[in-house]
């Protein structure tokens, strides 16, 4: 007796692994132009660029490697230091100020590093304020006495740290905040005092956030323009921009890029395999207040000064000489031009911001529908704009779009008899998509996090109520949510004002922001002119300083600030 043959399902090797309807198709169509910069690039390593990259290669290029493997591990050590040191001492010690230093340690965050570059020659040069009270003082002359030169390498790299160290200190405060304190127990009773459980438990179980505060810090690093032109030194940032502009090399500054983008690659992959297969998992439900050290006397002096230095030194000294030099000297152009400039920044950081916004919203709501191998690949994809430099950017903006200029020029021509011009690399909107490129990964991760708070069951409620995707999207998830996108939109805002390198590349003729007229005023030595762009630019910068140290107070789980809270709830 014959059966009816069954239909078997479909085998998982045969299954196409993305659904594609409109969420997935405006995913990877998303991920494919955020993405398009660094292809561009990548690609241009395969061209030749005649006898230009061989002339780089014999003169300058072991410069620009030498002097950028020395700030990524100056920089690298430095920020390790006085972040995880930092984080430590707030969080499980108990000195004076310890509260303040909690949110204090963070601002130097607020001050762009050519900002504190610019302040801090200023005051250091030889014909700045403190030389020329120690020489009126000591009746010194020129010879007599030996003086660090700000403008060096090795002053570069210091600069860089006091403003970077930051990331290391938040995700490091973070981790310990959140560390056991069964591990804790363990290690007292064996015999470790504070020291020794710092080193041998504390720092282990922290590495995999260390690592990542450590690896945003060198990202950051190998984007560093400003201060390292300004102080004359070598890097591949400052290469690409004159080999670019100075040479008029496109394709050699491509190759260069691609030899920055190489080292990020390179970090990328160096944090992902420092955490390796690594898990750490509380055992238990219950969370207990953390164990404090108290310290007294000479201790406690010493954290004291061990805080307070990196908030003084990267943050309150430079503030302050700025604000000294913008009463005293200010930009010449205060008034309606500078205004200008405010307003050429506040609208590229809103539009900038609001853009980027929207688009991490479609993604993470794409990935949330089609957790798929491919969704989640395409996400990804576009958020790592954030680990890219801004010149690569810039570089992998402007090739596509002078080739498309010039594409539609020829044919003007070629049919019309007129050009239209530079149409789109000659305007803002390449700016505007430059900006969304590198810092769509900071509205991306906040939003994604977000968005994952909210329970699956709201989905299917809104569903069997008639909504659709974009629907529940927009009455549901969006609502919810209105923290979260505030402040992602207000982190792109402030480092869209904070961004130099993509600015200068990329920013139309005669239209310059708050951050260029403050490199071009440093770049003439016109410093105490710079200070009033510098000076704005740290002030919009402090905001999210602020909410970051609102986000990081009682981020502990059976804290007593969350304790609190539900107390007054019940």
């Amino acid at each position: 007796m014959s059966h009816p043959a069954s239909r078997r399902p479909a085998s998982p090797a045969r299954r196409w692994p993305l659904r594609l309807d409109a969420w997935s198709l405006l995913t990877l169509g998303i991920a494919l132009v955020v993405a398009l910069p660094v292809i561009t690039v990548l690609a241009h390593i395969i061209m030749p660029a005649g006898g230009v990259w061989q002339h780089l290669a014999s003169t300058v290029l072991g410069r620009y490697l030498a002097n950028t493997l020395f700030l990524v591990v100056a920089v690298g050590i430095g920020t390790f230091v006085i972040g995880t040191g930092t984080a430590w001492l707030v969080v499980m010690c108990r000195f004076p100020g310890r509260k303040l230093f909690e949110w204090a340690l963070l601002l130097p965050l607020a001050v762009p590093t050519y900002v504190i570059a610019y302040a801090y020659t200023d005051f250091l040069q030889y014909a700045g304020p403190l030389q020329s009270w120690l020489r009126e003082t000591f009746d010194w002359g020129r010879g007599d006495y030996v003086f660090p030169d700000v403008r060096s390498l090795g002053g570069a790299a210091t600069l860089i740290t006091l403003v970077l160290y930051p990331y290391v200190y938040m995700l490091a405060r973070a981790a310990f905040l959140e560390q056991s304190v069964c591990v804790l127990d363990v290690g007292r009773t064996l015999g470790r005092g504070p020291w020794r459980l710092f080193t041998s438990v504390a720092i282990p179980l922290a590495r995999p956030a260390i690592v990542g505060g450590v690896s945003l810090a060198l990202m950051e690093t190998l984007n560093e323009f400003g201060a390292v032109q300004y102080f004359g030194v070598d890097t591949f940032t400052t290469g690409i921009y004159r080999t670019w502009f100075g040479m008029g090399e496109q394709v050699a500054a491509a190759q260069l890029a691609a030899c920055l983008l190489a080292f990020v690659i390179v970090l990328v992959l160096l944090e992902r395999w420092s955490r390796g297969k690594r898990r750490y998992f509380h055992t238990t439900g219950r969370y207990q207040q953390l164990p404090e050290f108290r310290l007294t006397g000479g201790r406690a002096l010493a954290a004291c000064l061990a805080c307070l230095t990196p908030v003084l030194v990267g943050f309150l000294i430079p503030s302050g000489l700025l604000g000294y030099l913008s009463v005293t000297g200010g930009d010449s152009l205060f008034g309606a031009r500078f205004l200008e400039f405010a307003g050429n920044s506040l609208v590229l950081a809103a539009l900038a911001a609001l853009v980027a916004v929207g688009l991490a919203l479609v993604l993470s709501y794409g990935a949330r529908l089609h957790p798929g191998p491919v969704t989640r690949t395409a996400t990804r994809i576009a958020a790592m704009g954030y680990a890219v430099p801004g010149s690569v950017v810039a570089v992998g903006i402007l090739i596509p779009f002078a080739w498309l200029d010039d594409t539609i020029n020829g044919l003007l021509r070629e049919h019309y008899g007129v050009i239209a011009g530079l149409i789109f690399s000659g305007s803002a909107f390449i700016l505007i998509y430059a900006y969304v490129v590198r810092f769509l990964a900071v509205s991306f991760n906040a939003l994604e996090a977000s968005l994952g708070k909210v329970t699956p069951s709201m989905d299917a409620a809104a569903r069997t109520l008639g909504q659709t995707a974009g629907g529940t999207l927009r009455r549901v998830h969006t609502p919810i949510m209105r923290g979260s996108l505030l402040a992602a939109g207000i982190l792109v805002f402030v480092d869209v004002m904070k961004e130099l390198p993509a600015t200068i590349i990329l920013r139309p003729f005669d239209f310059d922001t708050l951050a260029v007229r403050a490199h071009n005023l440093a770049a003439d030595e016109r410093l105490a002119e710079a200070s009033t762009a510098s000076l704005t630019i740290v002030a919009v910068g402090i905001l999210p300083v602020i909410l970051l140290s609102l986000a990081m107070r009682g981020s502990r789980p059976g804290s007593r600030a969350r304790v609190g809270r539900k107390d007054e709830h019940l």
